[in-house]
């Protein structure tokens, strides 16, 4: 049985706002749908539609009610449904992220081995090999919630937060990983730490990635990422 519903469920968020949720759970085949609408949306600009986020299994769309409702929006956007066959949707981009893994820069990388019964270098041979796909990004600027973590790294996260994660840092929390792009606090375990800069505001495309991109992290030696660090890569 598909995941995915019948039909979207429209909910009104305030009186600027719309979610458009395409399935109950989180599955590459919702994602998929709802990375398509996303793209078709921005490719055909329905009158209206200030911005769209998407997430796990929805869109949020933020409209100008002097342009538009939601009435008016949900006929759009069944429109673009019907005919997402005709768009042309580019396949994701893969993105490759060095990491740098264990010591000060995954203190928690010897937990997570313990934890699943691995040594360290199983965490990172297991963690490098899979190939992610962004499902959303939040929580902090840039944040990537990945999907297609190894049943073998599933650990929980930390009791207590950190007050503070370096930016770069890479984590496993439960059945997720991502990247802190920007410093801030957090409870995830760190296994490492990417040397590539991650956020950049005042750069024409601010992140490295987006949503529905695909993931693929690249084990490097201290000395390296010492070396790419030092070019300002990123």
């Amino acid at each position: 049985m598909t995941p995915l519903f019948e039909k979207p469920v429209w909910r009104l968020v305030g009186d600027r706002g719309a979610l458009v949720e395409y399935g109950d759970s989180i599955t590459p085949e919702i994602n998929r749908k709802v990375r398509s609408m996303a793209m078709a949306i921005g490719k055909e600009h329905p009158r209206g539609i200030v911005e769209v986020i998407p997430t796990y299994r929805s869109l949020l769309i933020i409209y100008d009610p002097m342009e538009t409702d939601v009435s008016h929006l949900q006929g759009e956007l069944d429109s673009l449904e019907a005919h997402l066959d005709r768009l042309d949707i580019p396949p994701p981009r893969l993105v490759e992220i060095p990491v740098a893994y264990g010591g000060d820069f995954g203190p928690d990388i010897g937990f997570v081995a313990g934890f699943n019964e691995l040594t360290v270098d199983e965490v990172v041979e297991i963690h490098s090999a899979a190939i992610y796909q962004i499902y959303m990004i939040g929580f902090t600027p840039g944040f990537p919630f990945l999907g297609g973590l190894s049943e073998q790294l599933h650990t929980p996260r930390l009791e207590t937060p950190r007050a503070l994660v370096p930016a770069g840092s890479v984590g496993i929390a439960n059945n997720q990983t991502g990247i802190y792009p920007v410093a801030s606090p957090g409870g995830w375990r760190l296994i490492g730490k990417t040397p590539l800069t991650l956020f950049v505001p005042s750069r024409r495309h601010p992140f490295l990635y987006e949503a529905g991109d695909l993931i693929k992290f690249v084990p490097i030696t201290v000395e390296e990422y010492h070396a790419v660090a030092a070019r300002g890569d990123g």
